[in-house]
């Protein structure tokens, strides 16, 4: 077996390959690292056929549709999966063929209803139903911490002992471990007892993750993350320089039409001068008023220079295609010491 595991942060994914056929999988593919198993899969001359998330994430941003759709190939997650995107729903015993591996379904809910661990060969991959010197949590949406306490101690904590857990997060770098190494240190499984182990579940007090609502209405329904729209703007909008706009404004550049992108009391605080106010929220009612001429080079500009990449690519789409947008934003330009006109006038 072909093994690689690719850490974002704290999360974990897994390229796993057969050997003798080249076939080959992904679990819990992570948004940010698309190219990384494409190039890693290119590099031992593998062929991905399936994608799978171990169960719905709430704390990162799942790759699966975007590189399924990309790859065409199958989403495979539990049956109780609430995302509407996958293509093939597990049970628990089925199995899934990857050339010559067998990856085995383990139903284990409680840190999610769709949560499930995969085990292949000497692996089990233990999404966040048992963690390294933890366990997932249970206070988020479909959590139960009565169901938990039986996925591990019905379920995954009488497998083979020597079973190597490969979690989806592992924030101190341990790489892996193993069920009998979980049971004899991991402080949660010591816990035995069902009263105590559900008694300390609801007293973890935990923060919420930081992207909870993106992510799940990301990898329940297969939107956009805002991540996504501005990676997407900035692949077909060109850029221009904050000394070379500056250059531009002090020659009276007639031919650069700059576009200030906030909204109106942003504007009047300070803008570049010379630069027309029109709001992105109003861009699309507006553009064929305030720009009657499609061939003139736009420069859009905001606060921090990501809406007005949404801006620029926005008049691509429109026709402007010498729309830029502006490298930084007005923040930028006033560190840089450039001038900045107050008031309502350009």
């Amino acid at each position: 077996m072909i093994y690689e595991q690719i850490a974002t942060g704290g999360c974990q994914s897994y390229l796993l390959g057969c050997s003798e056929t080249c076939a080959a999988v992904v679990i819990d593919p992570e948004i940010s690292q698309l190219d990384r198993y494409l190039g890693l899969a290119a590099r031992d001359g593998l062929r991905i056929r399936y994608l799978i998330d171990t169960h719905t994430h709430a704390d990162h941003f799942s790759g699966t549709r975007q590189l399924g759709r990309q790859l065409g190939v199958p989403v495979v997650m539990h049956r109780d999966s609430p995302a509407s995107f996958v293509d093939m729903r597990l049970d628990d015993g089925d199995m899934v063929l990857v050339g010559r591996l067998r990856l085995r379904v383990i139903h284990t809910p409680g840190h999610t209803r769709d949560s499930m661990c995969l085990q292949v060969e000497d692996r089990l991959f233990t999404g966040d139903t048992l963690l390294i010197g933890a366990t997932g949590r249970t206070d988020l949406p479909t959590g139960d911490p009565d169901a938990l306490y039986d996925s591990l101690f019905q379920r995954v904590l009488r497998l083979d002992p020597s079973l190597k857990v490969h979690p989806a997060h592992d924030y101190k770098g341990a790489g892996h471990s193993t069920i009998a190494r979980e049971l004899a240190e991991n402080p949660r499984l010591q816990k035995r007892d069902r009263a105590a182990f559900v008694d300390m579940m609801r007293s973890l007090n935990l923060t919420m993750p930081t992207h909870i609502t993106e992510a799940l209405r990301s990898n329940m329904s297969g939107g956009k993350t805002v991540a996504q729209l501005l990676a997407e703007a900035g692949a077909v909008v060109p850029f221009m320089a904050l000394a070379e706009l500056k250059a531009r404004v002090e020659t009276a550049d007639g031919n650069l039409v700059v576009l200030d992108v906030r909204e109106r009391d942003a504007y009047e605080q300070g803008h570049v001068p010379g630069a027309r106010l029109l709001p992105r929220g109003q861009l699309e009612l507006r553009v064929n008023d305030d720009l009657p001429d499609p061939t003139r080079r736009i420069l859009t500009y905001c606060e921090l220079g990501r809406i007005s990449t949404l801006a620029a690519a926005t008049l691509r789409e429109l026709g402007y295609q010498r729309a830029v947008a502006l490298d930084g934003g007005m923040k930028a330009w006033r560190e840089a010491g450039y001038p900045v006109k107050p008031g309502s006038e350009p």
